[in-house]
């Protein structure tokens, strides 16, 4: 459904909110209200929201002894409701499950003596935090949203935020106009079950009620709705009535036996100039619970409810959070914006774990181009379990000071590792599945050698910070890193579900953009990282044959990295370089890489990304490495084509200087159309294009951190306050510059190339693909604990020293 304003003159006759539909249904049966059920099943194709989140939310919740979310736990009953926020209104609302979608999106509906309009599209929109500190740092994922009429008609303004003592989303709503004849309605469109479409809807006692199956959702308000309606969205829904002529003809009380996707609508009262009405969604597993949930927040109120979500007085919340991090204070100084996005990506980077199955972090609260995604089917989207993202999220935290969730994300981990008891798995055990619902159910199932290797690596971190004791990551590796490891060594047959491909370490099945198989720099870094971290320990556990395995096998991948991978000639630059990824090992040979959204495999000496970056990350090879230097210049070339171009350059008004992105790689296409600026994967093959990706400027940052330091005159160890600022002001700034207007970082910004007509971004700023990207806020976050320490973050000191023995 697309909404759309209009300015009415074809009316001849006005009618005013006050003498629109003189017969209100939204009572209870018994009232002398008529029932009416609404005709036009299953109504229009459903799809998600629009995925360029500007916030997202859900309560701080602590664990309990046991590592698990549950009541005993200081912060009480346990709140399992999540919300997103996107172009001024709430947007997918989880219940259950973080991926279980329950609501696609509210806002307002606006009507006026000539027109009607929807807060998403007909009005210009700011956000702001409910609750900062004394600097102007956000502590708390609680929003101020003011939606302002482009004529200046009504001003709109909201809070939201979920109750921490239940299972439901507060909203609370000021409406101000000073025209009577405006009115304001309600509109909500839900997603019961994790889809768009199966569900039922009805009115009684002025609430509105959805459901398929037992799961409800119910709006409740702090008075009573007005004109309540329900129906089939684009056939018999109150907004599709109201469109037409800007009355609400057709009132419907319920949708019947008959499920589809449906939306409810209700006007709110209002008095005089300005209203304020407390709006909320509650959720359950049945409608009596929906009902508890809706009536025991309206009850708690406004300013009780938001006081615990925050965390003011006694209350456990937000900022009781930030405070409980060590390492936070200290790295203030080292953000060009005083901490306020290093506050924010400490939530956002919480906020996304489940509260089901505690440690399991998702990629994103989003799903990518959701508003041209179909919602027929459930799907997670992004919301989801990736190891490799999962681990960027987990040494983040651990770089705040977080010591909990690093430790239960590690033992979650064991989850959604292949055993032999994995449902359908007939073949190699030890590795870690590529994609999982946040439960272990399996969904995707290609196998990515980093994924494998990374659980190994937080391991050992977790290990040397004293988080897992001695006798701790003994266990551990008898129970879940040895099987790993042993796996990065030998490989094996895979025979899981459609998958069935013998894996021959170090090529990978798919590399760290799961699109392509062979020798992958960024995947073989990991591996030899992983190999060498999972030899420390195997030493620790008294077993020495395996551990001079792995270290013979880590060594053995590090002596053939550049005979395998690195180019000497290629045909761009000086032909040096190392490559994205090739299918045998030689690199030299012209091979052509396969075929990947949309777009025909090129030769894979044309593809270049920055994935070779972490084989000094990890300590495999030191910054000043000539196969390392040699690769920058094809990297950052500018006279490459624009679709093998990978550096682009950004500027920002009012702001001094120009700042550098990365695309993952030549020839992407996952992102928007060059041709017409729509959404990836709607229009022909071959024609989308993937943009900059914030987070490689923070991989750049670590690395040009790491060769700065190398670069040091012998005896000095510490950089020079000007070259700390240079590296400051030019990646950490550039990262904050591509947060959004709720300082949410986003998967993919606009890099300027191609037609831009169907969003109209500005470049620089973050798309519709997913935002906000957890391992976005992560590389923020690890990027900004470096440059205090003066230390990359992720690196392992181990490497480097056991391959040179």
């Amino acid at each position: 459904m697309q909404p759309i304003r209009f300015r009415k003159t074809l009316l001849s006759v006005m009618v005013s909110a006050v003498g629109l539909c003189q017969t209100a249904l939204g009572a209870a049966p018994g009232t002398g209200v008529v029932e009416s059920v609404a005709p036009g099943a299953p109504g229009n194709a459903p799809f998600w929201s629009y995925s360029g989140k500007t916030g997202i939310g859900t309560s701080y919740e602590q664990y309990n002894e046991d590592g698990q979310y549950g009541r005993s736990a200081a912060t009480g009953p346990v709140s399992k409701v999540w919300f997103s926020l996107a172009q001024g209104i709430v947007t997918e609302t989880m219940f259950g499950l973080i991926h279980e979608a329950q609501l696609r999106e509210l806002q307002l509906v606006i009507q006026g003596p000539d027109f009607v309009d929807l807060e998403a599209q007909d009005t210009d929109s700011e956000i702001h935090y409910l609750s900062v500190d004394g600097e102007g740092r956000p502590n708390s994922l609680a929003y101020k949203i003011i939606n302002r009429d482009k004529e200046g008609l009504y001003e709109i303004e909201k809070h939201v935020f979920t109750d921490p003592n239940t299972n439901s989303l507060m909203m609370r709503v000021n409406f101000r106009s000073t025209d009577p004849a405006i009115q304001a309605y309600v509109h909500v469109d839900p997603a019961i079950g994790n889809t768009g479409s199966g569900d039922t809807a009805f009115v009684d006692r002025q609430a509105l009620y959805a459901q398929q199956d037992e799961t409800t959702l119910v709006v409740k308000a702090s008075q009573p709705l007005e004109n309540a309606t329900v129906g089939f969205v684009g056939t018999s829904d109150g907004l599709t009535d109201l469109k037409k002529d800007g009355k609400l003809d057709n009132q419907h009380t319920s949708t019947g036996s008959q499920q589809g996707n449906v939306a409810l609508l209700a006007r709110l009262p209002l008095t005089g100039t300005e209203t304020t009405i407390d709006l909320v969604v509650g959720f359950g597993k049945s409608r009596k619970e929906a009902d508890k949930a809706a009536d025991k927040t309206l009850a708690r109120g406004y300013a009780k409810v938001l006081a615990h979500y925050n965390g003011e007085g006694k209350a456990i919340g937000w900022q009781d959070y930030l405070q409980s991090l060590p390492a936070l204070p200290a790295m203030y100084a080292q953000s060009t914006d005083n901490g306020k996005l290093l506050n924010v990506s400490a939530m956002v980077l919480k906020a996304q774990e489940d509260k089901s199955n505690a440690g399991a972090l998702i990629a994103s609260l989003s799903n990518p181009w959701g508003d041209t995604t179909s919602a027929e089917q459930s799907s997670t989207g992004y919301k989801a379990v990736w190891p490799r993202d999962f681990y960027q999220c987990a040494m983040a935290l651990l770089a705040l000071g977080d010591r909990q969730t690093p430790k239960v994300a590690f033992e979650y981990l064991k989850k959604v590792q292949v055993r032999e008891d994995t449902p359908g798995n007939e073949g190699a055990t030890g590795w870690f599945l590529q994609k999982t619902h946040v439960d272990g159910e399996l969904e995707w199932m290609s196998v990515q050698l980093d994924q494998t290797a990374m659980p190994i690596m937080l391991g050992w971190k977790l290990w040397q910070a004293g988080i897992l004791d001695d006798n701790q990551i003994t266990d551990w590796y008898q129970n879940m890193l040895k099987p790993a490891a042993e796996f990065l060594v030998k490989g094996g047959q895979i025979k899981l579900g459609w998958n069935d491909w013998n894996i021959t370490p170090p090529l990978t099945q798919q590399e760290r953009w799961e699109e392509q198989w062979g020798y992958s720099p960024s995947t073989t870094a990991a591996l030899i990282a992983g190999l060498t971290a999972a030899s420390d320990i195997a030493e620790h556990a008294g077993d020495t044959n395996a551990a001079q395995t792995f270290l013979n096998t880590a060594k053995s991948y590090s002596d053939k990295v550049e005979a395998s991978m690195f180019t000497r000639s290629g045909e761009l630059g000086d032909g040096r370089y190392y490559l994205r990824i090739t299918q045998n090992d030689d690199p030299n040979d012209g091979g052509t890489l396969s075929y990947s959204n949309g777009y025909a495999g090129l030769p894979e000496s044309q593809i270049l990304d920055a994935g070779f970056l972490e084989l000094v990350r990890y300590g495999v090879r030191p910054a000043t490495d000539p196969h390392i230097i040699d690769s920058l210049g094809e990297l950052d070339s500018q006279v490459l084509p624009e679709h093998l171009k990978l550096k682009y350059t950004f500027t920002y008004p009012g702001v001094v200087g120009e700042f550098p992105g990365w695309r993952r790689y030549g020839n992407d296409g996952y992102g928007e159309n060059q041709n017409t600026g729509g959404n990836w994967m709607t229009s022909e093959p071959g024609s989308d294009r993937g943009r900059v990706w914030p987070f490689f400027t923070g991989e750049r940052g670590h690395y040009e951190l790491a060769l700065a330091k190398a670069r040091l005159p012998e005896g000095v160890s510490a950089l020079s306050d000007e070259q700390l600022m240079q590296l400051k002001n030019t990646y950490v700034k550039s990262m904050e510059l591509f947060a959004n207007e709720g300082m949410m970082l986003p998967e993919q910004v606009w890099d300027g190339v191609g037609d831009n007509s169907a969003h109209g971004f500005e470049k620089g700023e973050g798309t519709n693909s997913a935002t906000p990207l957890a391992w976005t806020h992560a590389e923020y976050v690890k990027l900004v604990r470096s440059m205090t320490d003066q230390a990359v973050w992720d690196h392992y000191p181990i490497v480097p020293e056991k391959l040179a023995q």
